[in-house]
């Protein structure tokens, strides 16, 4: 008779942790495709594009600032901005390359 109550409380037990386990699982599914390798794919293509960066690119860094790159190291990228100003920046702080077209 006590067998046949410890076999029910090891089935309802095991029923609630699948329970509790499966919607863990699958909550993890959905964030890793909805924000994970989006983000991920995002960062590439942008180290990508920063590794591909060359001396007279025209560039716009984050804060807005559109200029040609001068010179190059593997922090900082001095662009110029018009003919005489030269600026020092993060190699991060470029946004986007422009296209000419």
């Amino acid at each position: 008779m006590f067998q046949l109550a410890e076999a029910g409380a090891g089935a309802s037990t095991s029923g609630q942790l699948l329970s509790f386990v499966v919607p863990l699982i699958i909550m993890f599914a959905v964030f890793y495709f909805l924000l994970i390798r989006p983000q991920k794919k995002k960062q590439n293509t942008r180290n990508n594009m920063l590794n591909a960066l060359q001396k007279g690119d025209k560039i716009v860094t984050i804060g807005g600032l559109h200029g040609t790159i001068l010179e190059m190291t593997d922090d900082t990228v001095v662009i110029r901005v018009n003919d005489v100003t030269k600026l020092t920046f993060e190699r991060s702080a470029i946004s986007h390359q422009v296209k000419e077209s």
